[in-house]
């Protein structure tokens, strides 16, 4: 993840706060967001840039989330392709979801 940038265009000042994702076996993506920079160093300005950062920070985080799982999803399904594995070998997600986190000991 880049660091804001800060850039001039015809006077205006903004910070360019972007992440890119880069993997041998999936699409690449990139999520830019381009804030307006602080107009003076004023702390009402300074604020309103860090609740706007705040929020793009956010936004630019469920953007990486759900491309992440698309791409885990992806690669779920190639290896199970690969492996030939049946639907009954295939992870059951809803429990896997519940469980997140936590160890399991699976009952016999």
């Amino acid at each position: 993840m880049a660091a804001p940038k800060s850039t001039e265009a015809s006077q205006l000042k903004f910070e360019l706060l972007s992440a890119t994702y880069q993997s041998p076996t999936n699409e690449p993506f990139t999520h830019i967001t381009k804030l307006p920079a602080p107009p003076t160093t004023k702390t009402t300005d300074r604020t309103a840039y860090l609740a706007s950062l705040r929020k793009a920070t956010a936004e630019m985080q469920e953007t990486i989330n759900k491309e992440l799982t698309s791409r885990m999803e992806e690669d779920k399904a190639r290896e199970a392709v690969a492996n030939g594995a049946s639907k009954a070998k295939v992870t059951d997600e809803a429990k896997e979801e519940d469980n997140y986190g936590e160890e399991v000991v699976e009952e016999d």
